[in-house]
């Protein structure tokens, strides 16, 4: 198969992602209404987690990578499976689907801020100007409505930022698979959810139930699902770029779909976080730098310039297994992505 249609496919599954996800959010505002914010979110992530579950047997981690990895694992489950989502579903009983859909750009921003806070990743003007820009396309949201509004916007805002931390510990969790992390969410943060949902407000009706898992399953597992199959084709960084148009997405699918009226500060707000989100997705930059010795498992291809080991057979395009980097000092355009976690001066 040509690089072309390789390359065309995976921007494709990415983009599915992406319509998926972005989706999820005015699909579960139709129901947050009608069970409690545990509930939802407690079927959502059941929902993702039955999604991942037939992949969930592939390059399974051993007990000693599974122990190494738990720490960041529980952090993971614990803020973006448990206290995120419920956050959202809070959020989606105070504002419309399309300011919430907006509003999810601001997991970018939290996770580029914590990224350079928490671990000196490098932040350049342009990923100032973004983070900015779509700073400004909340605040132009929240604080353009009444209490209730604001008060959901915050709601969105902290499950944003849950995802946010989520993101940053995630992103050294190389020991586990994507659809490992979504399965450990979905079970564990889905279930105390769910629990703690039914005790509160009984049960819901049973096409309520369904319709929460399917949209689980769809809109986090399934997307997972792709964009991981997408990345393969295209690249991580390339397969992110796709998938960052998900919080539009929602805002379409809520005025279109859904038939939600398109208030003027909306459209403001979707300008300027179009604007901020390109800023910040275009924040790579070159300058001589160091790779520490490191050995982990992650999807990779051997033509990125940092993975020269030999396999016997020969191996092609991209594919994922154990191995070790040597230490490496080089110049090329990057961005922190799992090969660039270094500090800068």
């Amino acid at each position: 198969m040509s690089s072309f249609v390789s390359s065309r496919r995976g921007i494709a599954r990415c983009a599915g992602a992406a319509v998926l996800f972005g989706a999820s959010a005015p699909a579960a505002s139709r129901l947050a209404g009608d069970m409690s914010a545990f509930t939802l979110a407690g079927l959502l992530y059941l929902g993702a987690a039955l999604a991942v579950l037939p992949f969930s047997g592939a390059h399974r981690p051993t007990r000693v990578e599974a122990r190494r990895a738990a720490p960041r694992l529980a952090v993971a489950v614990l803020l973006g499976g448990a206290v995120a989502p419920v956050l959202l579903a809070f959020g989606l009983q105070s504002a419309p689907a399309a300011t919430v859909s907006l509003l999810l750009n601001l997991e970018v921003v939290f996770t580029v801020v914590l990224a350079a806070v928490l671990f000196s990743e490098h932040l350049g003007g342009r990923v100032i100007v973004g983070v900015s820009l779509v700073v400004a396309a909340g605040v132009t949201l929240a604080w353009s409505g009444g209490a209730e509004l604001r008060a959901g916007a915050l709601l969105v805002a902290g499950a944003c930022m849950c995802w946010a931390v989520d993101n940053n510990v995630t992103a050294k969790l190389d020991e586990l698979a994507p659809v490992h992390i979504t399965l450990a969410k979905g079970v564990v943060a889905g279930g105390v959810n769910l629990l703690i949902g039914l005790f509160l407000g009984g049960w819901p009706s049973a096409w309520r139930v369904l319709a929460a898992l399917v949209v689980g399953a769809v809109g986090y597992g399934a997307s997972i699902t792709l964009w991981v199959a997408g990345a393969r084709d295209i690249g991580a960084a390339r397969g992110q770029l796709v998938f960052a148009t998900a919080p539009f997405v929602g805002a379409v699918v809520a005025w279109t779909v859904f038939t939600e009226p398109v208030a003027d500060q909306q459209v403001l707000s979707l300008v300027l976080a179009v604007a901020g989100v390109a800023f910040v997705l275009r924040s790579e930059h070159e300058h001589q730098h160091a790779h520490e010795p490191i050995e982990h498992d992650h999807e990779h291809e051997h033509a990125d310039g940092h993975h020269d080991h030999v396999h016997q057979p020969v191996v092609t395009g991209r594919h994922q297994h154990r191995h070790a980097h040597q230490q490496l000092v080089h110049a090329h355009p990057h961005v922190p992505d799992l090969h660039h976690r270094h500090q800068h001066t």
